[in-house]
């Protein structure tokens, strides 16, 4: 299995630190409102990771924060009159019902900021100690000229990043020894929530966060650190600097980002008005069009979101779901646990394009390619069964177009729904119509059906339906 490193630019064999076991953190989101389209892009992307790595058998401590104090959060909660844990609290489980409904699995561990505070201030103390970090007015600062490796990640150069520093230093900046030192504590402003640091009251800069809770849940050295590549710096690098320095050990073996999304070409933002929540694009579509479109491109490539390409991509992933419930269909009725012999030549077929779907996965996560690969499992299906397939045929097609789905996260076996009454009743009666000829009458009522989103679909086999 090959990934794409962000600390060395190239594509590495993965070898986990302990056999049969990933340890992985995800950098999550600051809940202070809905979660947008940007952060579904590592959510999706990253699970994706995360099962494909238990589908080859690793056991995956997947861990990822939520980051429950914040100037923005503070600030919306000033702006509705209510405590910051509030806002937190709330925006959690609203984000957690998001990411249910993207099919996003919950991690192994959900740690909040607020919870690891005493850890932060642990670390912090471990750095001044070791002469990494520094305090001035309750304020303490990260020396990062000490850590001669910074800007091994971003690929910076430190005398061009300080020379830029120099120039857009701001009030209150001169108090560091260094214009790229960056914040670990700060001290407490009127009205925001605080922590009692042997600095004073005041609350943690972002930073340290990450470093403190993948150390707790993961322990001082993990395998895979993942994010946004809009992270890259200075957060990523940060996170390095705090944490090589206080454990003497290397963070992380392999750094993923993901590459930005667009809307309609440009940077999505609130001033052009292209801003979507995951919320909003579920008043539209299934958020399982949402996922099925953001792996239907490489994470390292950047995304382009439309209306057009969600729609095509509606259209591409019911074709799969279409063709699992004619195979549901024929699986009701079909006989013969053994293949026949032209079954038996497409069931080797079959399993060549399983193993160019994980010949995709492994090339550092290529889900387009491993996509095309169910599509073309999907047209195989389409072609060579009917009424006369044998059951352990359809059977394997059926379970090899579900399974690689599930890898993925897409959910293209619909649970069968009851019909209320009403509904059953209506279908039925368009049925007796039909029989008596008298299809005005079918023709009324399957109308009547489509206005309340139930689509009939006449067969040789009898009526089939779905929601629409």
């Amino acid at each position: 299995m090959k990934i794409y490193n962000t600390l060395t630019k190239k594509k590495e064999e993965f070898v986990p630190l302990e056999e049969g076991k990933v340890k992985m953190y995800v950098c999550g989101p600051t809940v202070y409102n809905f979660i947008h389209i940007g952060n579904a892009r590592p959510m999706i992307v990253f699970d994706t990771v995360r099962r494909y790595m238990e589908y080859k058998g690793y056991d995956v401590n997947y861990v990822s924060n939520f980051t429950d104090v914040d100037d923005k959060i503070i600030a919306k909660a000033i702006e509705e009159g209510v405590s910051a844990e509030e806002i937190s609290k709330r925006y959690i489980a609203e984000c957690k019902k998001d990411m249910a409904d993207m099919n996003v699995k919950p991690a192994t561990t959900h740690p909040l900021a607020t919870q690891e505070i005493d850890g932060m201030i642990d670390m912090i103390q471990t750095l001044i100690e070791k002469g990494f970090a520094y305090e001035v007015n309750g304020t303490v600062y990260f020396r990062v000229k000490n850590f001669k490796e910074y800007g091994k990640l971003s690929h910076k150069n430190l005398e061009d990043l300080q020379s830029g520093f120099r120039s857009i230093q701001v009030s209150g900046e001169n108090q560091k020894e260094d214009p790229l030192d960056f914040v670990l504590w700060k001290p407490k402003k009127d009205g925001e929530p605080f922590w009692v640091s042997p600095w004073g009251e005041g609350r943690p800069g972002w930073h340290i966060e990450c470093s403190v809770m993948s150390k707790k849940y993961l322990g001082e050295e993990i395998d895979i650190h993942a994010g946004g590549e809009d992270l890259v710096f200075p957060h990523h690098e940060n996170e390095i600097a705090q944490s090589e320095c206080c454990n003497g050990k290397q963070f992380a073996r392999y750094w993923m980002h993901n590459a930005f999304l667009n809307i309609d070409n440009r940077k999505m933002s609130k001033s052009l008005g292209n801003f979507f929540t995951v919320r909003e694009i579920g008043e539209k579509y299934d958020l399982q069009v949402l996922r099925f479109f953001m792996l239907n491109a490489h994470y390292r490539s950047p995304l382009n979101f439309s209306a057009e390409l969600m729609e095509a991509s509606s259209n591409a992933l019911e074709r799969i779901v279409t063709c699992v419930e004619q195979l549901k269909h024929y699986l009701e009725k079909a006989e013969g646990n053994e293949y026949l012999e032209a079954e038996t030549a497409l069931v080797k077929e079959v399993e060549a394009l399983v193993e160019k779907y994980e010949e995709a996965m492994e090339d550092d996560f290529n889900t387009a390619d491993a996509i095309a690969a169910i599509f073309e499992i999907v047209k195989l299906a389409n072609t060579n069964t009917d009424a006369e397939s044998t059951k352990a045929f359809v059977q394997f097609l059926f379970d090899k177009i579900v399974g690689l789905s599930d890898i993925l996260g897409l959910i293209v076996n619909k649970k069968e729904e009851v019909l209320d009454e009403e509904v059953e009743k209506l279908i039925e009666e368009r049925q007796a119509a039909r029989k008596a000829k008298d299809f005005a009458k079918a023709d009324e009522i399957r109308d009547k059906l489509a206005d309340m989103g139930i689509i009939l679909k006449d067969t040789r086999e009898g009526v089939q339906w779905k929601r629409a």
